[in-house]
């Protein structure tokens, strides 16, 4: 025998408020059709729900046991319903993020973990990944956003891109290295020093010697490549080395891992820090929370690199 779950949340309202009226306003129905649903229901099971002649309504015990069912089966479609609402605002879900490594490393992951602690129902996904590999996922429904560096006349016609951050490349070294004790330096300065290579495939690898380029240096010699960020901080950390950094991953490293930017121009990348998604996807809302505050949070730490770099020249 099947039982309408709705007829027994119905009992289950007219037991907890003692009556078919009173049930029937806490449900927004009318007595009749409430009337109308119990006698239905007692058809169903075959059974009186309710002792004959009591005021106020008084349940038999198969009444009694509905009408306990029937709030469990209230209960539990209240919380789905609050799951699917939380759902829809964007307060819960999954995401699936990915970028290149320096960047989710150094500085998206720090914005990953505020906005969990806002969202602490949102589970992210992240994953590293290129250029290439990061379109392709988004493409083939692998992935719901990217966060990659691009030129705006890179997007792909089938995406959109919002950039974030403009590129800004420095030489980075531990703070306590010796050239960060000079005031001007050149590039015999910087000559004797080892150079930590990003990975050979990475927009930062062409930075780097681009940038070395720029001021005049077309060899150096290279002591350690291809790490994550982690393993490039502990080499600057334990060395004399070089290498070449997005500012803004500097900027928010230098007092967990002591690490700051040598006073000398390079070219900058002609590209923006941005966020990479496929047109005509139908994300999950979170997405929209997360890119919101993503964006925030990248206009904030601009700001804050800006005010910074006022400051310098002032007291330059």
């Amino acid at each position: 025998m099947k039982i309408d779950s709705e007829h027994l949340e119905i009992l289950a309202m007219i037991v907890e408020r003692g009556g078919l009226t009173e049930g029937a306003e806490a449900l927004g129905k009318s007595q009749p059709s409430v009337s109308r649903t119990m006698a239905l229901l007692e058809d169903r099971v075959g059974a009186p729900l309710f002792e004959a002649g009591k005021r106020p309504l008084r349940p038999t015990e198969l009444g009694e046991n509905l009408a306990r069912i029937g709030a469990r089966i209230h209960a539990l479609n209240a919380e789905a319903s609050r799951l699917v609402q939380s759902y829809r605002k964007g307060h819960t879900g999954r995401l699936r993020i990915a970028g290149t490594p320096i960047f989710m490393d150094g500085v998206v992951s720090t914005f990953i973990a505020d906005f969990q602690t806002r969202r602490p129902e949102v589970q992210i996904a992240q994953s590293y990944g290129y250029f290439d590999q990061l379109t392709a996922s988004l493409r083939n429904g692998s992935l719901d956003m990217a966060i990659v560096p691009l030129h705006p006349s890179g997007v792909p016609a089938d995406m959109s891109f919002v950039p974030l951050l403009p590129g800004r490349n420095v030489i980075a070294a531990r703070a306590g290295h010796p050239l960060m004790r000079r005031g001007a330096i050149t590039l015999a300065d910087i000559e004797p020093y080892p150079w930590i290579a990003p990975p050979a495939d990475s927009p930062l690898f062409r930075d780097l010697q681009r940038a070395l380029k720029s001021i005049g240096k077309e060899e150096f010699r290279v002591s350690f490549s291809g790490g994550t960020l982690a393993s490039i901080i502990s080499i600057l950390a334990g060395s004399d080395a070089l290498t070449v950094l997005p500012y803004s991953v500097v900027f928010l490293s230098r007092k967990t891992a002591g690490l700051d930017a040598l006073r000398l121009k390079i070219e900058h990348p002609d590209r923006q820090l941005g966020m990479l998604s496929l047109d005509g996807a139908t994300p999950p809302p979170a997405l929209r929370q997360f890119a919101g505050f993503l964006a925030d949070e990248f206009a904030l730490l601009q700001a804050r690199i800006q005010h910074e770099g006022q400051v310098t020249q002032r007291r330059g």
